[in-house]
């Protein structure tokens, strides 16, 4: 195991070369940039500033010094924001780490639960109301649930904040400061637990079914055992191998941040200044945070095989 994770490791090095200069290229190559989307700039100042940024430079230069620069951990500048492209993300990420973590945890336990009782009970009355509020969470878009319930909750009920990390002007500190921000994270969390859970059920029934009609549950199932302990430790564990390639993909979710649901209700995360950053064409920022995705995508995929093999004894066997 030890040696699969190092080949995994030096396989990463030219995974992630390559999605260096992928980045790098379709960024650079792209018409326009921070400082000819200024249009208060005038042509001399704007040659100023473009030759202090290094952009009037040949683009392949541009990227071995972007590259040089990204190994020593510097991601960048940022024009819009006037800061590094580091502390910008330090700032912002964990935001998204926080409200995306929320809802993963919440998000899976219920999609666990839901799909693993709606396979052991299959086309009852359980099941339909299960696959239809999972349907119907899945066929709202996005920006429209996210309106309907400011509308329901926080315009019409006022129980809860618009949007926002935590209330205008406050200075609360300690346990009143935490109780705001889980106040003001109720309804974006809502939203992404709604738009997820409904995919991640029908994944976690459809593998419970495909386990639960195997030979070896049905032999579990002669020998005497408990229900309960056939569906827990033989088949649900079965049934997870295939969902631990999902678990993998959360990883670079989890910091990416949801774009929509952030700028709605305006949560400082990630995802809100991708959008602002897109708009105002400050390309340092999106490479740099496209190349962190890049490296905890690589990263996720790795924890993804170690809990196949902590799942799977036979993939621990086959990997020595």
């Amino acid at each position: 195991m030890r040696n699969f994770i190092i080949r995994r490791l030096l396989l990463a090095v030219p995974m992630l070369l390559g999605a260096s200069a992928l980045i790098f290229f379709v960024f650079a190559l792209t018409p326009g940039d921070f400082i000819d989307g200024n249009i208060n700039l005038t042509p001399e100042r704007a040659a100023e500033l473009k030759s202090l940024y290094g952009l009037d430079r040949p683009v392949l230069d541009r990227y071995l010094d972007w590259l040089g620069r990204l190994l020593t951990g510097d991601l960048g500048y940022s024009m819009q924001y006037q800061t590094p492209v580091g502390t910008l993300l330090n700032q912002y990420v964990w935001n998204s780490f926080l409200l995306a973590g929320t809802a993963m945890l919440l998000y899976w336990t219920l999609s666990l639960l839901a799909g693993v009782t709606a396979a052991v009970k299959p086309y009852s009355w359980y099941d339909r109301l299960v696959t239809l509020a999972v349907f119907a969470a899945m066929s709202f878009p996005v920006f429209f649930l996210c309106l309907l319930l400011i509308k329901w909750f926080a315009v019409d009920l006022r129980w809860l904040p618009v949007g926002g990390m935590i209330s205008t002007g406050s200075e609360a500190t300690g346990w009143p400061l935490v109780v705001e921000i889980a106040g003001h994270m109720v309804l974006p969390v809502l939203v992404l637990t709604a738009l997820q859970a409904g995919s991640l059920t029908r994944y976690i029934r459809a593998s419970m079914l495909e386990s639960l009609s195997m030979d070896f549950v049905r032999t579990a199932r002669a020998k005497g055992l408990k229900e309960r302990t056939v569906v827990l430790k033989h088949a649900l564990r079965n049934a997870l191998l295939p969902i631990i390639t999902l678990l993998g993909f959360e990883l670079p979710g989890l910091f990416s941040g949801a774009i929509v649901t952030e700028k709605i209700f305006n949560w400082p995360g990630a995802g809100h200044i991708q959008i602002d950053t897109l708009a105002a064409r400050d390309y340092p920022v999106l490479m740099g945070f496209t190349m962190a995705l890049a490296a905890l995508t690589i990263l996720g995929n790795l924890i993804a095989d170690i809990a196949y093999a902590a799942a799977d004894p036979r993939i621990r066997l086959r990997r020595r």
